[in-house]
C-alpha cells in the first residue's frame, strides 16, 4: 500500500495536479485581495494567469524531456504576453493612472506560476505572502508619506490682471497650492490673454466645480484643463 502511495505521488500527473492546485491557492490569494477592492482584475484574472505561467513551465519541461527544446523559451513568450493583459487594466483619469498595481500583481502572479511550475514550491509561497502583505499595508505607509497631485490651467481673459486675486482665492479654498502664474498674449486677439497656472495639491478636489467657478468670473471666456 505504502508502495504504491509513493508511486502515485512521484508520477508525473501527481506532480502536474499539485502545481496547479498550489497555484490556484496562491493567485486566488492575491486575486481575492484585488476583488476586495473592486480592482479591474480579481479573483479569476489572477488565477487563470497563475494557471497559464504553470501550464507554460510544464509545457516547457514537456519539450525539452521529448524533443530536447529550449525550456526557457515559451515562459519567455509569457512574460510579454502579460504586458498586454496588464496594460488593459491601466486607466487615465485626469492627471491620475489607476491599475498599474493591479497590472503589477498581474505580472507577479504569472512569474508565481512559473516558479510553481518550476518546484519552487517554498519560495513561491513565501513570495505570496509578501505580495499580499504589500498590496494589503503598504496603503498605509504610503497615506503618511505627504503626496501631491499636479493641476495646470489655462485661462483666457479680456481682464486677467483684474480677476487673478478672485482666482488665487479661489485656489486657495480649494486647496489648490499656486506654483506659477504667466501671463501671454493670444495669437488671435490682443485684447484677449491666457493666465497659465500651474498648481499642486494633496486632498481630492472637484475640478468641475473649480473650472464652473472659474467661467462664472467675469471676463473670463474660456477655461483648459492641461494634461
Amino acid at each position: 500500500m505504502n508502495e504504491v502511495l509513493l508511486n502515485i505521488i512521484q508520477s508525473d500527473s501527481f506532480t502536474i495536479i499539485l502545481k496547479l492546485v498550489l497555484i490556484f491557492i496562491l493567485s486566488g490569494f492575491i486575486g481575492l485581495e484585488r476583488a476586495a477592492l473592486s480592482k479591474p482584475a480579481g479573483f479569476r484574472t489572477h488565477v487563470l494567469v497563475g494557471m497559464s505561467g504553470v501550464l507554460t513551465m510544464i509545457c516547457g519541461e514537456y519539450l525539452f524531456e521529448t524533443k530536447g527544446s529550449d525550456m526557457t523559451r515559451i515562459p519567455a513568450q509569457l512574460l510579454s504576453g502579460i504586458g498586454f493583459l496588464g496594460a488593459g487594466t491601466i486607466l487615465r483619469d485626469g492627471f491620475n493612472v489607476k491599475g498599474l498595481t493591479t497590472a503589477a500583481s498581474l505580472l507577479v502572479v504569472a512569474c508565481l506560476g512559473l516558479c510553481v511550475g518550476a518546484g519552487l514550491y517554498v519560495g513561491s509561497i513565501i513570495a505570496t505572502i509578501v505580495v499580499y502583505l504589500v498590496l494589503t499595508y503598504s496603503k498605509y505607509i504610503s497615506d503618511k508619506v505627504e503626496h501631491y497631485n499636479n493641476f495646470s490651467l489655462n485661462i483666457l481673459s479680456k481682464h486677467p490682471k483684474e480677476i487673478i486675486e478672485e482666482i488665487q482665492d479661489l485656489l486657495d479654498k480649494s486647496k489648490i497650492e499656486i506654483k506659477d502664474i504667466t501671463f501671454e498674449k493670444t495669437e488671435k486677439s490682443n485684447q484677449e490673454s491666457v493666465i497659465k497656472i500651474v498648481g499642486q495639491y494633496r486632498d481630492e478636489i472637484n475640478k468641475n466645480k473649480i473650472m464652473s467657478s472659474l467661467m462664472a468670473m467675469q471676463g473670463v471666456s474660456k477655461v483648459l484643463e492641461i494634461e
